[in-house]
């Protein structure tokens, strides 16, 4: 029988059954790229990634990252969740693993750190493999068919609807309060003609909506939508927590920032997030963002390919 194990973590979260779930094949050599797909597709969780060695001795592995229904360049929760499955184990592909990981991905180098507690990795904290971009505005009245509210219900004094990426293009949109965000409602035909409209690089067209206060710009709590993926609503997305910091950062009147982000994510679907992003700003430019967060392991066993 062919087979291959597996492991799933919940991942930003210190508690199980919280946090976004995670599938991790770890030693993925043999499967091609269908195979991946199905197993993805099977698992039916917002991403799952295969371990493979690396192309280059001097990184750690190759990750690769898919979807449902596609693989993607970059994301943060995978990476994060990737990164502590590793950390358990004494060695990946003949090398012991220290607290430093690179991954090889299609974005580019993503760089990991472990963060261990009792001698156990407890979290992992990662690098944006690419900086801040940012793309075409977008229509409030595009947003808000997405999430089934009115078009008052964005809020463009900051800024308007807009494409970012540091590794994976997101659409981003403020709300007007809490109310507005916790009556947010994805609807598939608002999607489908906003991608009709509108182009994102390496996925579907997904939205990043979040709401915050001016007492506490820095605390942020957010929602992520994408359908188009066959995923309704992701419970944690650092990648779009990261290009939503970095740009957040990037529009600050201060020159020179070092900034910690906390979003929460995943309140309305019972599955509390808590991203931690740090942004370095240096001479107007955003320099530099770290994405981290903890996990916890949930289930173990072996996916069968053939009888």
């Amino acid at each position: 029988m062919n087979t291959h194990s597996y492991v799933t973590v919940d991942v930003f979260t210190s508690t199980r059954f919280e946090g976004n779930p995670l599938a991790v094949i770890s030693d993925a050599r043999g499967l091609s790229d269908a195979a991946m797909q199905k197993i993805a597709t099977e698992f039916n969780y917002s991403e799952v990634t295969f371990v493979l060695p690396p192309e280059d001795p001097q990184n750690s592995a190759r990750v690769r990252i898919f979807t449902p229904t596609m693989e993607i360049p970059f994301a943060g929760h995978p990476n994060v969740g990737t990164a502590y499955v590793i950390g358990q184990q004494a060695e990946i592909f003949g090398k012991p693993v220290g607290d430093t990981l690179r991954f090889e991905e299609k974005a580019g180098i993503v760089e990991v750190s472990l963060k261990r507690s009792g001698g156990k990795v407890a979290a992992a904290a990662i690098r944006a493999p690419q900086p801040l971009t940012i793309g075409d505005t977008i229509a409030a009245q595009t947003v808000a068919a997405c999430v089934s509210l009115n078009p008052g219900a964005i809020v463009n004094t900051t800024h308007a609807p807009v494409f970012v990426s540091v590794g994976l293009n997101f659409a981003v949109a403020e709300l007007n309060g809490l109310g507005a965000l916790a009556a947010a409602r994805p609807n598939l035909a608002g999607f489908q003609a906003a991608a009709g409209r509108q182009t994102t690089s390496g996925h579907d067209f997904s939205l990043f909506v979040y709401a915050r206060t001016a007492e506490n710009p820095w605390n942020i709590r957010a929602r992520m939508f994408a359908p188009l993926d066959n995923v309704p609503e992701d419970p944690a997305t650092g990648s779009a927590s990261a290009a939503l910091g970095a740009y957040l950062v990037s529009l600050a009147p201060e020159a020179d920032m070092n900034v910690r982000i906390n979003i929460e994510q995943g309140i309305e679907t019972g599955r509390r997030s808590v991203i931690t992003l740090d942004v370095v700003k240096s001479d107007g430019i955003v320099t530099d963002v770290v994405i981290s967060g903890g996990c916890v392991s949930v289930m173990r066993g072996e996916i069968s390919l053939q009888d």
